[in-house]
Order: structure tokens, then sequence, then C-alpha cells
């Protein structure tokens, strides 16, 4: 069940918009000035916050929108208006609204665009930290350690690190690494890999319980805490 907010002053507005989103399943709770919608903004979780542009007290909507934000909300906010000029659009994106729908609207378009909204919302974030064991890696910052211990990676090694890490329990072959790390569509018969395995592993398993870094006799490596599960073994 979806909870939205309305923050709208106009009682027959908010009442049609209330109406049906709850004939949709929905939990809606109307808020009828500023001041009341900022409380409820800021002190619940919504899905989606649907807010008045204009609004009769010391709250504007625009007010209530650079609060949340200022507040780190992220709520999803649909801004409601009659200000249909291209520059009122722009100030109500630039204050933090996701989307602007300009008064008078039909239902279903507010509806759909409200959906719209929600998945947005429940796209998953993008991943910023793998970990496996006690090996640690941070795809924002570019680094890693283990055990709490940093770990001096060099550029290619990191990357041949996060491939590993994104592939952790599986096994990579070489063509795999070639061309994910060092952009190969062909092998050039080199020991390229071998080389930088070699002294990736010098840097994550030299020291540490348990290795991490395992071969695959004839077909590629493995970031692992348990080789013994791997298909072919390690």
């Amino acid at each position: 069940m979806y909870r939205y907010l309305i923050i709208e002053d106009d009682a027959l507005n908010a009442s049609y918009i209330a109406a049906g989103l709850r004939e949709q399943g929905a939990q809606v709770v109307l808020a009828s000035d500023g001041v009341q919608g900022i409380a409820r903004a800021v002190g619940e979780q919504w899905d989606v916050i649907i807010l008045d542009r204009m609004l009769p007290d010391e709250f504007d909507g625009l007010q209530i929108l650079q609060t949340l934000r200022s507040l780190g909300k992220m709520t999803p906010v649909l801004v409601l208006s009659a200000l249909s000029a291209t520059d009122e659009r722009v100030r109500g994106l630039k204050a933090g609204c996701d989307d602007y729908l300009t008064k008078p609207f039909s239902f279903a378009e507010l509806s759909a665009r409200l959906e719209a909204l929600v998945r947005r919302a429940q796209v998953p974030a993008p991943v910023r930290e793998m970990r496996l064991a006690d090996l640690r890696i941070n795809l924002m910052t570019r680094s890693a350690d283990r055990a709490g211990v940093p770990l001096a990676l060099q550029p290619r090694e990191f990357r041949l690190l996060a491939f590993l890490m994104q592939h952790a329990h599986q096994i990579v072959t070489r063509t795999m690494l070639l061309e994910a790390v060092w952009d190969y569509r062909f092998d050039p018969q080199t020991n390229v890999i071998d080389v930088h395995i070699s002294r990736l592993r010098g840097k994550v398993d030299k020291g540490f319980e348990p290795a991490l870094i395992h071969t695959v006799r004839g077909v590629g490596y493995s970031l692992t805490d348990a080789p013994g599960q791997l298909p072919l073994g390690a």
C-alpha cells in the first residue's frame, strides 16, 4: 500500500485527488496548509508527497520543498501549480521537485506520474561498497582494505580486484579478465594476467588468513573464502 501526503489548501481539489488514490488502495493524508504539511512531510515516511505550489501561510510550496531537501529528505515530490510558465517550472525543479504538473489536470495523468515516481524511487541505489570475509573495497573512493589495513593498490590492480569481487565465488576466465580489465578483445599471449594476479595476491593475501585469491588450473581464477565449493576446485 502506497502512502501519499497531499499538501493542498483547496479542499475540493485535495478531496478529489485523495478519493481517487484511495480507490486505488493507497493510504492518503491531507494537510491544508504549509505548517501542517511540513510537519507531516518531515516527521513521517511517504512514497510521494503531492505539494501545492501556492499555499496561504508562511510556508509556500517551494519553501517546504527546499526545507525537505536541506534536511536530506529525498522523498519524491510532485508539485501541483496553476503557474504554468516555463520559468516557474524551472524554479520548482531547481528547488528539488521530481515532477511538476500544472492545473487543471486529469486524474489519469496525475496517477500515471505518481506511479512513475514510485517506480523510480524503488530503483536500487548503485553499489558503493563490496565485502568478502574481512576484505572490503569502496567503488567510490577506489580504495580497499583487509581486516582494516589499507591496501596500496595501483589503478589496474584495483580494477582487477573489483572485477573479481563482483564475481566472488565464481570462476573468472582469462578471457573475461582481458576484456573487463585490459579492454582486450583477443589474447595477446603474454603473462600479464599472471603477473598482476601475483602482485594482487601479495597485497590481498600475504599476512592474512584465509587466502582469498585462488587459481583454477587451466581455467582462470576465483576470489572466494570457500575454495572447496568452486565447481572445478581450486
